[in-house]
């Protein structure tokens, strides 16, 4: 019998818009065959209109491992890969692993470990205690748990749900006031946003010290045998950072200006972080804060950060969405050593919630000559609700330059054209 070729990429839950594109052109340039699959948990609504671009569709119940059995078996002997590109999908790429055992993916637990920030804290002090700040998990709202948290951790404090990215639900507390206040309102939302975002897991609250410093991040991608490569650098600018109460990542950009010796220590960090969790032939995206000279890890996803398919493609011509295939195929990813140029995110919320009563200079955002692309997700009429109680961005909007001075040029006229009315 002739042996069937494995050319099915397969993804769990979701299949970003730039799959296919990517595919087709591996597929010219190195004269292959690769379909893609898209596995759907049957009990999950999809949206009707967005249409599925994947070449195979399998949908089956994923609560009944032996569902997913049948749905796959027909296409073990074509299956390739398979990937997950959601941070809230993991844990349904958790349930399709053990039914996948000859394809290159990351272990359950590594993944449970990478998504559950409390266990992730666990390792990353087992492995070395230097490169976390001290952190416990948080049981309930009463004064005697407020009392051990304080003389545990001390202030200032963050307080965040262990299993939610987008810095939903995340708080900076200085006081025992803020500390009862954070908590009462997470504790009452947290399950509403779990459901909201499509979590799985039970719904938990943790605190950690507080880490002043610059932010930063980095993608990479693990082989099997945990060899990492690194994509450049991303600085990264909070909400807090330009004086909005809610701890939202405003703006991305990279390369950094950080001098060779500074990278090389953070990817020092950040690979000690990464074999903490045991995570291989994957993609992870580790954030990072630089506090003086010292890198300490403020968390590591096993997937592609948010935008960074968008903003390597611009600034250094990287195809991430390529890459976090090859990584498991296995082949080497493919990352040029120099940029070309500098690429930008911007997610744009107000400084305060309510009803948006006026949304202007969308139209001249669009002109600028660093403008990529534009996402509105608001209009007027809508409430806007910070990040930290699980509110969205009224826009993001991507930009690129060659000349770094002439990309932070637009930002800052974005930053004076824009105006968000509230009520």
């Amino acid at each position: 019998m002739e042996k069937q070729q494995k050319n099915i990429i397969a993804y769990v839950m979701s299949m970003p818009a730039d799959v296919p594109e990517s595919i087709a052109a591996y597929n010219k340039a190195e004269k292959t065959k690769y379909r893609t699959m898209l596995i759907w948990d049957s009990r999950v609504k999809r949206n009707a209109s967005k249409p599925c671009t994947s070449d195979i569709v399998v949908e089956c119940d994923f609560s009944k491992p032996h569902k997913i059995a049948e749905a796959l078996l027909p296409y073990q002997k074509e299956l390739a890969v398979v990937t997950c590109r959601g941070d809230k999908f993991i844990g349904r790429f958790i349930e399709v692993i053990p039914h996948v055992p000859y394809l290159r993916t990351p272990t359950t637990e590594s993944l449970r470990w990478a998504t559950d920030k409390y266990e992730m804290r666990k390792r990353f002090k087992m492995f070395d205690t230097k490169n976390t700040p001290k952190f416990t998990k948080v049981t309930a709202n009463t004064k005697k748990e407020r009392k051990r948290v304080i003389e545990k951790i001390g202030f200032p404090m963050i307080v965040k749900p262990t299993n939610l990215a987008g810095s939903m639900l995340v708080t900076e507390c200085y006081h025992e006031e803020d500390l009862e206040r954070a908590l009462r309102t997470g504790f009452r939302k947290i399950k509403k946003v779990y459901n909201e975002n499509g979590r799985g897991e039970a719904p938990n609250l943790m605190v950690e010290a507080y880490m002043e410093g610059d932010m930063y991040s980095v993608d990479a991608y693990v082989n099997a045998r945990g060899t990492i490569h690194f994509c450049p650098m991303v600085k990264v600018v909070t909400g807090k950072n330009i004086g909005h109460d809610d701890f939202y990542n405003y703006m991305h950009l990279t390369p950094t200006a950080l001098k060779k010796e500074t990278i090389e220590r953070a990817h020092a960090v950040a690979k000690t972080g990464v074999h903490a969790l045991g995570l291989r032939s994957t993609t992870v995206h580790v954030e990072l804060m630089k506090i003086d000279d010292e890198w300490k890890i403020i968390e590591i996803g096993p997937r592609i950060g948010g935008f960074r398919h968008k903003l390597h493609k611009l600034s250094c011509d990287i195809d991430h969405s390529l890459n976090d295939v090859l990584v498991r195929l296995p082949k080497k990813p493919i990352v040029p050593k120099k940029c070309k140029g500098y690429a930008a995110t911007l997610k744009w919320f107000p400084k305060k919630e309510g009803v948006i009563t006026k949304l202007k200079g969308i139209k001249k955002i669009q002109e600028l000559k660093s403008f990529s692309s534009i996402t509105v997700n608001k209009k007027v009429g809508d409430r806007c609700h910070f990040a930290k109680h699980g509110g969205k961005a009224v826009f993001n909007v991507t930009l690129y330059n060659s000349d770094r001075a002439k990309l932070l040029a637009d930002i800052r006229r974005i930053e004076q054209c824009v105006e968000v009315g509230i009520k």
